[in-house]
């Protein structure tokens, strides 16, 4: 592998995720460390998503399917890639440049770690008029747009639960958890979370308040010394 490569498949789940994909897609495209594959699972979007992911280039590769939520969508996207490594971005988040690059290098550096991830800082969309930072504006990555993470380690877990009215990814982690995968926690921001008016956190906040319980949960184990 060179240098500047890693071999790693990006999965970008969308849902009318047409405003931010681009932006999105953007910052996989601007990694120091270029990817192996990209892929954009379309989960039955109406406002032309898929043509968005299209037009960022041939190095994008778009598959469309109907609307079975981002569970689904991630697993869909972890089938259609072959690389021994996956990374996951949401359609309306983005990456720092140096993302995948830090993310090799310590796994490089740590043969018997089969993921890594980093923090995330949170950032309100220009469209919501907002100037002040979010509270709190940096947290913890357990999130999936932070996580690298070994396709068999993945693959283990049975990947993302996919029935819509869960936090499927907070569930996912606690399933990862118990494989006893060794995860490396990079102390540095990676990733960026956009606060938008459509964010599912804001629309169901007893969604977002059952994933924030079960991610500190699994941290709150990590930090004890278990299974992380």
């Amino acid at each position: 592998m060179s240098p500047d490569a890693f071999d790693v498949a990006v999965v970008v789940p969308v849902r009318n995720g047409a405003a931010y994909l681009a932006e999105a897609l953007a910052s996989v495209a601007a990694q120091t460390c270029r990817a192996h594959e990209v892929v954009v699972v379309d989960d039955g979007s109406t406002d032309g998503s898929a043509a968005v992911a299209r037009a960022a280039g041939p190095d994008v590769r778009v598959v469309e399917q109907p609307p079975l939520g981002a569970g689904a969508a991630r697993n869909r996207g972890v089938a259609e890639t072959t690389a021994p490594w996956i990374a996951f971005l949401d359609a309306d988040d983005r990456w720092l440049p140096r993302k995948l690059a830090r993310q090799r290098e310590a796994l490089s550096a740590a043969p018997g770690a089969v993921a890594a991830i980093a923090s995330i800082r949170q950032f309100f969309s220009p469209e919501l008029g907002r100037t002040d930072a979010p509270d709190p504006e940096v947290v913890v990555g357990t999130s999936p747009i932070t996580l690298v993470v070994r396709r068999e380690a993945f693959t283990r877990t049975g990947g993302f639960p996919t029935d819509p009215g869960v936090p499927e990814a907070a569930l996912w982690w606690v399933r990862f958890e118990a494989t006893g995968a060794v995860v490396l926690t990079l102390d540095e921001v990676l990733a960026e979370r956009r606060i938008h008016a459509a964010n599912t956190g804001l629309l169901r906040p007893g969604f977002r308040q059952g994933y924030l319980r079960l991610a500190k949960e699994a941290l709150d184990r990590r930090r004890r010394g278990g299974p992380a």
